[in-house]
């Protein structure tokens, strides 16, 4: 009954976004899908908000964004002295509404709003944050998700997204808020005449690529390296053709389909580099103008994808590569080019692959796991400068295809990862090999490794609740075995407990929603709900003796998985 009463008081209202009006009376009568729109808020979280976009409070609009930003402000004022939030926005549908509504209502809460004036990649948020002195951050994107989504990214006053304490009492605060009756609302012209709402200024972004060169590895211009790029429709072109040509690499073509903003991303319906479909414009002009590198950022330039050029044809490289490749690549040029610090410290996260710890190994890398999020790969950083040792931090990767290789942000950067990507590749290059070639040197060196993730779909309210009841059945009947191997360690993350054989002992990481099985083989299974999209994910890890039994392994645990996990 209540939802009805919702859906209809929404219905009445004269909303400010008529796209939602329309929407609102189409779905009149409708059970199902009044349900789906309204059955709960969207959740607020370390992740902010993200959804599908339209009418209700379980989708991202004016009404939704507007509410989280009035929980923000209310936490800042309460918190902080005379607050400011810095503010960017990414290429899909409506970022850039959502954006000057989240600073409409800041300003009237009497908080400085400081917006990018254009549309501009995740990063360059991260670095306003802290280079304009600001006391949150609010990014407007989703990321790689398909067109239907759009996001609300928090972020604390150190740049990074924020961490569980802030967002557990700015979610208090939004509870609290009638989402018509107790938002504070100005209009955006209105907050600029009265200085409320700023722009920031260029010298931000051109402050922020100086940080960007001063990562470079290479001693020397990257003459020679032909390459191939595409922004997916998003905010990467600017930023990232600047780098390129700032480290000497001029001969790049935009894939032109993909070269401008376009939140429908009509020819990459799921606009992640991560995908090979996304890659598929990009593939198909490297082949005919047969570039070295084909380089891809998402929609808000935080995560980079490659595809090499192996003897004319395109091999795609995935994030758990390139993010070796780079730590080996980093380290070896730093030692040489004597910038090497003293007890240096790389970061990674649980789900990424084991190939780091004997790369870093090598190097004296004091390697570091961390939770999935770039947001706790920020927190060593913050941890390090804390301490004054803020040089230590050489690099940081995830496998879901983002890097990092300084402090200068606390989130991943692709335009880091394409500067760093593109000097990688030059460096091979003038040795005459690829990257393919150089991560083949790799897996020979230190075995072969094999890292695969497997996704399962749960859409709506049922999906939610199937989640959630997959998760506590592991926890109360965990596998034995999975395809025949036996289970012979587990950790819990949740609980912060690891069991080996039966000894018992404590995780020193914060509590996160994520099972590990641990196998007879040296295989091992992560198991983890995704905190952004409506998914359960399963990272299988295999060491093999060769990549023909490393790929066995992987196929025969990645078939039972399923079935072993009750995750059918």
């Amino acid at each position: 009954m209540f939802l009805v009463t919702e859906y209809k008081r929404w219905l009445n209202k004269n909303l400010d976004d008529s796209d939602l009006t329309r929407e609102l009376k189409e779905i009149e009568g409708k059970e199902d899908q009044i349900n789906d729109r309204f059955y709960r808020d969207l959740e607020f979280g370390t992740g902010g908000l993200r959804g599908v976009i339209g009418a209700g409070t379980n989708r991202m609009n004016v009404y939704t964004v507007r509410k989280a930003t009035q929980g923000l402000a209310n936490y800042l004022n309460k918190t902080c002295k005379n607050p400011s939030v810095a503010i960017a926005y990414d290429s899909r549908i409506k970022s850039d509404l959502f954006a000057k509504q989240s600073a409409a209502v800041l300003a009237a809460n009497g908080i400085t709003a400081h917006i990018y004036p254009w549309l501009s990649p995740t990063p360059t948020l991260s670095y306003a944050v802290r280079y304009l002195k600001c006391d949150a951050g609010i990014c407007i994107t989703a990321s790689h998700n398909p067109a239907k989504y759009n996001g609300y990214k928090a972020y604390g006053s150190d740049g990074c997204q924020i961490a569980l304490e802030m967002a557990d009492k700015v979610y208090e605060e939004i509870s609290a808020l009638d989402i018509f009756d107790d938002v504070k609302y100005m209009d955006f012209e209105e907050g600029i005449k009265c200085g409320k709402i700023c722009y920031i200024k260029d010298e931000v972004i051109d402050a922020f690529l100086n940080e960007v060169v001063n990562q470079r590895v290479l001693n020397k211009n990257c003459d020679g390296l032909k390459v191939v790029y595409t922004p997916l429709n998003g905010t990467g072109r600017v930023c990232v053709t600047r780098i390129l040509d700032i480290i000497g690499v001029k001969d790049v073509t935009v894939v032109p389909e993909q070269e401008f903003p376009d939140g429908t991303f009509k020819t990459c319906p799921f606009p992640n580099p991560e995908i090979k479909e996304a890659l598929q414009k990009g593939i198909e002009l490297s082949e005919k103008i047969q570039p070295d590198l084909l380089l891809a950022t998402d929609p808000d330039c935080d995560r980079c994808g490659i595809a090499v050029n192996q003897n004319g044809k395109y091999i795609l490289m995935s994030g758990n590569e390139v993010g070796v490749l780079l730590l080996d690549f980093i380290a070896k040029n730093r030692i040489k080019n004597e910038t090497m610090p003293k007890k240096p410290v790389a970061v990674t996260t649980i789900v990424s692959t084991d190939m780091a710890a004997p790369v870093a190994e090598k190097y004296g890398i004091d390697l570091k796991r961390v939770l999935t999020g770039f947001k706790y790969i920020g927190d060593q950083i913050a941890l390090l400068e804390a301490k004054g040792e803020s040089d230590r931090y050489i690099f940081g990767f995830e496998e879901s295809y983002g890097y990092l290789s300084g402090g200068y942000v606390r989130d991943k950067d692709a335009v880091n990862a394409s500067m760093l990507i593109c000097e990688m590749a030059y460096y091979y290059k003038r040795e005459g090999i690829t990257l393919v070639d150089a991560m083949d040197a790799l897996y020979k060196k230190y075995g072969y490794y094999k890292n695969e993730l497997i996704n399962f779909t749960f859409e709506g309210e049922d999906g939610m609740k199937k989640m959630n009841l997959i998760m506590e059945t592991l926890r109360r009947q965990a596998p034995k075995e999975i395809a025949g191997i036996k289970v012979v360690g587990s950790s819990d993350y949740k609980t912060s407990k690891k069991n080996d054989n039966g000894k018992i002992s404590e995780i020193d990481l914060p509590k996160s929603n994520v099972l590990e099985y641990r196998l007879e083989n040296g295989s091992k299974l992560i198991v983890r709900p995704s905190g952004t999209e409506p998914k359960i994910k399963v990272y299988i890890s295999v060491k093999g003796s060769d990549r023909d039994n490393s790929e066995k392994i992987t196929d025969k645990i990645k078939s039972a998985a399923p079935r072993d996990l009750k995750i059918e």
